[in-house]
């Protein structure tokens, strides 16, 4: 299938590594250019860059701290002069805490809303301008956005936060932007791994129909899908890519 992409343009929030970095690389293998936002994994982000350059795309590195969302606005400025419109963004960083419910902290708290809600927010709202018609949005929640998760409420929170502004965003976009919203269960990123740490031994096989996790590639997958103009006539919609962990 052409996905439509070549010759388009995608920002990537959270490309430094794991999912964002496979997205990355699947654009750039269907003929997208990319801009590799990162936190602080600047080594992660230029290894990004250089497998979109080896699929003879255009790769751009620009650091973009979402703990800090009022700078969101400014940093978007010093998008370099060749990008004069965005075909795809996808809002693929996060921040995984493992904090019981009590012990969670007024900083943390806020520190996870940050970066995985309020600055997803702040960077969609200061991309809009640039997002050409036709244009694909797809954020990145998680499964715990419909499970809710005992040591991770802010997380959870956060997530379904997001999978909410997806809805509010298709809204007040359509006609001319499409924004859809991908959940995935537990995926073998480093985050994945902290994830993992955390949990039953037997987890998959106890609670996932598929019985194993996902490779970041498999939730990079959908996330290009949706961002394509091949997807042309979904929006506001929440696609699970968790393995059969949860079922709705």
């Amino acid at each position: 299938m052409d996905l439509g992409l070549e010759g388009k343009t995608v920002f990537i929030t959270g490309a430094s590594g794991g999912i964002g970095a496979a997205a990355a690389a699947l654009f750039a293998e269907e003929g997208a250019d990319v801009i590799i936002s990162y936190g602080q994994n600047r080594a992660g982000a230029e290894a990004t860059a250089q497998a979109v350059r080896a699929c003879g795309r255009r790769a751009w590195l620009l650091p973009l701290d979402l703990a800090v969302p009022q700078k969101i606005g400014e940093v978007v400025g010093l998008l370099p002069a060749e990008v004069e419109g965005l075909d795809g963004l996808v809002l693929c960083a996060g921040l995984s805490l493992h904090t019981d419910l009590e012990a969670i902290s007024f900083v943390e708290w806020n520190r996870v809303l940050s970066i995985n809600l309020t600055g997803a927010f702040f960077v969609l709202q200061a991309l809009t301008p640039l997002l050409r018609e036709g244009a694909g949005v797809v954020a990145v929640a998680s499964v715990s956005a419909q499970t809710g998760v005992a040591h991770q409420a802010h997380y959870a929170a956060a997530k379904a936060g997001l999978v909410n502004l997806t809805k509010s965003a298709a809204r007040a976009l359509a006609p001319k932007i499409r924004v859809n919203c991908v959940t995935p269960g537990i995926t073998l990123t480093p985050m994945g791994q902290d994830t993992l740490a955390a949990l039953e031994p037997e987890y998959a096989k106890n609670k996932m129909l598929l019985q194993r996790y996902a490779a970041p590639q498999e939730i990079a997958r959908v996330i290009v899908f949706l961002t394509s103009p091949a997807n042309s006539f979904m929006t506001g919609a929440t696609v699970d890519v968790n393995g059969g962990r949860e079922l709705r």
